[in-house]
């Protein structure tokens, strides 16, 4: 440890954990030992949207959006899930009984 209590972390964990200069970790201190654990900015279960395929897609409708682009507009759910269905090549009505709706 140095002045001020600087502790450098072995480059091999910094790795293993990807670690980047200037990454928040979290100090605690358990049965006796300084515990350090890389914090989540973002909340564990919002992970998803910023993920990096999901980030591509966000950034697809709002260049279709600036495009003057529009999606597809549904009068009720059943067509809106209908659709989906037809584009998974799904059928709904199998969908439904097996979901129980």
């Amino acid at each position: 440890m140095r002045k001020k209590g600087v502790v450098t972390i072995p480059q091999e964990i910094r790795e293993q954990l990807d670690l980047q200069e200037g990454d928040q970790l979290v100090v605690a201190v358990e049965d006796g030992r300084i515990v350090l654990t890389p914090a989540s900015v973002i909340p564990d279960d919002q992970a998803w949207f910023w993920s990096g395929g999901w980030q591509e897609k966000e950034q697809e409708v709002d260049e279709a959006l600036a495009a003057g682009e529009r999606g597809e507009m549904f009068q009720d759910g059943d067509s809106f899930l209908q659709s989906l269905a037809d584009e998974a090549g799904l059928d709904l009505g199998e969908i439904k009984r097996r979901a129980d709706v």
